[in-house]
């Protein structure tokens, strides 16, 4: 199709997308990933550059991981995170950085794919978890959303085709808000020998399980989830992405994931930053409990407009099922009442299910519920008449 028709084709189903302008101070962001308050907070920023050693820090590593001169930033917040972990997950752990949860994703199941693998991931799977499936070129299939009798039988079926086979989920799900039952699949991994269990975790780190080290941490059996992805450019207010596993497959990686080896790495001032961001980070334990909060009273607003079930999470899911009605109420929602929430659309999420995301950040005081729930009460039953109400 020729990229005129295509564009136009986008703007006649209201699925058209371009990116938005700066945000404007008075305007209260419901669709920010920043959950802990971390990357707003201007006093944390003021104390890390107030040394001088942090300002003197290089702004660009000039190089890939693999020829950077300068190691010492990586190495210093890599240890950090290993540590972390270990506690939870044994001995043998080890941590990886990467530029972002996109590299992470395709960088690992690239890498982990090799010609005797099957994956099969959760049918709500992140975009970057499937664009590494298709990259590694392995087979695969998907399971029904936290349905684990269907990945048992998936697995069942699929076993003796490849030596291992790769599961792949979110912990807590970037458009639904929902989460896996860890304790769940870290059963069944041990039913089923030749399984290797990979959890991303970007939307539960810093929120979710011991001082927000995510529900890998909080489960049975931290060591015997294979692979955990955590990111830093939302809760921890930073930028980039790390993985936790073993040293076996730490090594492996260095040698085989592309999007490492091929990267210029982030700027030694960057890691920097995130080191010393995930000391606030992992001692929020107020601001998680404020979060929390927030939850559950932002649930019980929603749960009036919506007759879908809505996890108390972080991020939770208004349903409108339409695509130009969506971008309506969103559009009204910030140029009436100064609340941006935007529009998520196909193929974001599927046909059908077209919705506001809210994300929630323990900046906010609560009010900005309030006011989000007078606005809905007000324009729902005009944008989309079929609203609960």
């Amino acid at each position: 199709m020729e990229i005129n028709e295509y564009l136009q084709r986008l703007k006649d189903e209201g699925n058209f997308r371009s990116i938005p302008l700066e945000t404007k101070a008075d305007v209260v962001d419901f669709s920010t990933n920043d959950y802990i308050g971390i990357a707003g907070d201007g006093e944390l920023r003021e104390r890390f550059f107030a040394d001088p050693a942090a300002r003197n820090l290089p702004m660009s590593s000039s190089a890939s991981r693999l020829l950077a001169s300068r190691q010492i930033d990586y190495f210093n917040l890599e240890t950090f995170l290993r540590l972390l972990y270990k506690k939870y997950r044994g001995e043998d752990t080890a941590a990886l950085m990467f530029n972002s949860g996109y590299h992470a994703n395709t960088g690992l199941i690239g890498s982990l794919a090799a010609d005797d693998t099957y994956i099969i991931a959760d049918r709500l799977v992140h975009a970057s978890i499937i664009d590494g499936i298709v990259l590694s070129r392995a087979p695969f299939a998907r399971f029904r959303h936290n349905d684990y009798d269907h990945l048992e039988q998936l697995i069942e079926r699929h076993k003796g085709e490849r030596g291992r086979i790769l599961v792949a989920v979110e912990s807590v799900y970037s458009m639904d808000g929902d989460s896996a039952d860890i304790d769940r699949l870290i059963d069944i991994r041990r039913r089923y020998p030749q399984v290797m269990l990979y959890v991303d975790e970007a939307h539960a780190f810093g929120v979710c399980g011991p001082r927000g080290l995510g529900l890998v941490a909080a489960s049975q059996a931290p060591g015997e989830v294979d692979v955990v992805i955590g990111t830093f450019g939302k809760a921890a207010g930073s930028m980039g992405a790390f993985a936790i596993t073993s040293d076996a497959v730490r090594q492996y990686l260095v040698n085989t994931s592309r999007p490492l080896i091929f990267s210029t790495a982030l700027p030694p001032m960057q890691a920097a930053w995130t080191r010393f961001a995930l000391s606030a980070l992992l001692s929020a334990e107020r601001r998680r409990a404020h979060l929390q909060w927030l939850a559950e009273k932002l649930n019980k607003v929603l749960r009036k407009y919506s007759a879908a079930p809505i996890a108390v999470s972080h991020i939770q899911p208004l349903i409108i099922g339409d695509s130009k009605r969506v971008v309506e109420l969103s559009h009204k929602l910030l140029h009436i009442y100064g609340l941006k929430a935007l529009p998520i659309r196909k193929p974001t999420v599927p046909a059908g299910t077209e919705r506001l995301r809210i994300s929630l950040s323990a900046s906010l005081n609560g009010r900005e519920i309030d006011e989000l729930d007078r606005a809905l009460a007000d324009l729902l039953p005009v944008v989309n008449p079929d609203t609960k109400c």
